[in-house]
């Protein structure tokens, strides 16, 4: 007999609250002006992936008495978002395992995934000459946006968070100079020359994990920390540092992380390096330049801080 391992799910499963509990309180840094947010609308796509064998009949034999639909699936974590009276992504994330866990006897392991739907509130017009952040309008149209992973199982007869990730991703980030790249190995394969300033252009995906999971939620806001804050401290170090590689780049930025947030376990980045190859230089003017797209591929860079070498949970 073969041995299995099995896991269903539904997918990318669109939720809009609006009028949530807002967010306050988070505490100040000084490479982000964000402190809250409102929550008037709370948009994400939702995941969720059950293993476990309770319903391996179903693959075996056709026996499905055992399966909870997705569709029922999708039904639940929308519903979820409207008894939801948190602040968080997080949080949200997690009433929705607990809602699974608590209402099956047969979901006991639980993959939960979030990804934010980014609407920022619109600028209008006060009528006094100035332009303010609309409270009722958001703009849909994209950019980079708040991730989050739980997984959930049940531990003497209550659901329990065994792993957990907060995240931003989608960032693109590129800087016209303060940014260089020499010394690296040079032989007969080489033809990329030393770049001692160069327009260094990233797509980059940050990651966290919280030494007490408990900060996930955002119920003492103080030690939340919050996405937005994440993606003006790495603009801002991004702004600041004259970097030698994306490996020192991203380093500098975990660094300042782990000096920022306290109550981080641990950092992890993806970057890609997205940087446009120089075409023309101004003969008047060496400052003034053109680029154009690269050759397709790019290079990856990964980083994994750890506070004290110990991994988060």
């Amino acid at each position: 007999m073969p041995s299995y391992e099995i896991s269903y799910g539904k997918q990318r499963v669109p939720v809009y609250r609006v009028y949530a509990k807002p967010l306050s309180g988070v505490t100040p840094i000084p490479e982000s002006r964000f402190t809250g947010r409102s929550n008037v609308l709370m948009a994400c796509e939702v995941d969720v992936e059950v293993h476990g064998d309770d319903f391996l009949d179903a693959y075996t034999r056709g026996d499905n008495s055992m399966v909870v639909a997705t569709d029922s699936m999708k039904n639940i974590i929308i519903k979820q978002a409207l008894d939801f009276d948190g602040a968080t992504l997080e949080g949200y994330l997690a009433s929705v395992g607990h809602r699974f866990i608590d209402g099956y006897a047969q979901l006991h392991d639980l993959r939960l995934r979030a990804r934010e739907l980014p609407f920022p509130a619109a600028t209008v017009p006060n009528g006094e000459g100035r332009f303010n952040e609309s409270d009722v309008l958001f703009d849909g149209s994209g950019g980079d946006y708040a991730v989050a992973s739980l997984r959930m199982r049940r531990q003497d007869d209550r659901a329990v968070i065994s792993e957990a990730e907060s995240g931003r991703v989608g960032l693109k980030l590129l800087k016209v100079t303060g940014s260089s790249f020499t010394s690296f190995v040079h032989d007969e394969h080489t033809t990329l020359p030393d770049r001692r300033d160069r327009p260094l252009f990233i797509y980059l995906d940050v990651f966290w994990r919280y030494v007490d999971q408990d900060d996930l939620f955002g119920g003492t806001a103080a030690s939340y920390v919050a996405s937005e804050q994440v993606r003006d401290l790495c603009a801002t170090v991004f702004h600041e540092f004259v970097s030698e590689s994306i490996q020192h780049l991203v380093h500098e930025m975990g660094q300042r992380m782990l000096d920022r947030f306290p109550h981080l376990a641990e950092v992890h980045f993806v970057a890609q390096n997205r940087t446009r190859d120089p075409f023309e230089q101004s003969e008047t003017d060496p400052a003034v330049k053109v680029y154009s797209d690269p050759f397709s591929a790019y290079g990856e860079i990964t980083l994994r801080m750890c506070r004290g070498g110990k991994q988060g949970t």
